[in-house]
């Protein structure tokens, strides 16, 4: 079998109780798989506590990359900087706060296949608070007919994307509507996805920047921004147009 090359990013916000066991964790599963990979941080604005954390991993692990934002520029902003920094045939990224496992990324590397565009894992159960669940399940459900999404979990960031689909579009949110955003352009584009089921596991460290009420009205606007944009008045010609803009 070929060697996959792939760009592993972590979007990582005060996640200090967490990131330095993804790093190990990541170079043991990279290792072991024997993949031609490079490893990526993308710090958006954190405090000090997870500041040094990121400088001992620069330190212990110096083939590790550590992109630092000045101020925080949202999810979305994270995840835009860890796509353009990606170098490999493939992406995968979760988020730095080890509810997903990263050794899964074996699970994904084993369908990445010729004519596979995108290994997008969708959580067995999901281990969070109840009223978690709830509010999850409502976000997956609007997002996914409002969209017109054929995908079981339109908001599980375990993804293992092809990085040449990124030469066919962008993405412009800068919260976590950019994964609405993002799979509705995949799908769009009539790339190929592929579904993988990964575990998810209940919240060890920190608390979550997406469930609080003035964030779920912000979202739930921008969510709205987006439809009408990428539903409502899209016009194919004009991606077309801005994607071959200089």
């Amino acid at each position: 079998m070929p060697k996959h090359a792939v760009s592993i990013f972590y979007p990582c916000f005060n996640d200090w109780g967490t990131i330095g066991s993804m790093v190990l964790l990541t170079i043991e599963t990279a290792q072991r798989l024997d993949i031609d990979y490079d490893l990526t941080i993308v710090d958006d604005g954190s405090e000090d506590r997870t500041l040094a954390v990121l400088d001992e991993i620069a330190e212990c692990f110096p083939e590790v990359r550590i992109i630092r934002h000045d101020k925080n520029r949202g999810y979305g902003g994270a995840l835009r900087t860890g796509f353009s920094a990606a170098r490999k045939e493939w992406i995968f990224y979760t988020d730095g706060d080890a509810q997903y496992d990263v050794r899964e990324l074996e699970l994904l590397l084993a369908q990445a296949g010729p004519g596979v565009d995108l290994v997008q894992g969708y959580k067995i159960q999901r281990n969070d608070p109840l009223h978690r669940i709830i509010i999850g399940r409502i976000y997956h459900w609007v997002v996914k007919l409002a969209f017109g999404l054929p995908v079981r979990d339109t908001d599980c960031d375990f993804r293992l994307l092809r990085s040449g689909m990124f030469d066919t579009f962008e993405l412009n949110s800068t919260s976590g509507t950019i994964c609405a955003e993002l799979m509705k352009k995949i799908h769009r584009g009539g790339y190929r996805i592929v579904e993988v089921p990964v575990h998810h596991y209940e919240r060890s460290f920190g608390k979550s920047q997406f469930f609080n009420f003035p964030r779920l009205l912000r979202v739930a606007k921008q969510l709205i921004q987006l439809w009408l944009r990428e539903v409502v008045f899209y016009r194919p010609e004009k991606e077309r147009k801005d994607t071959e803009s200089p």
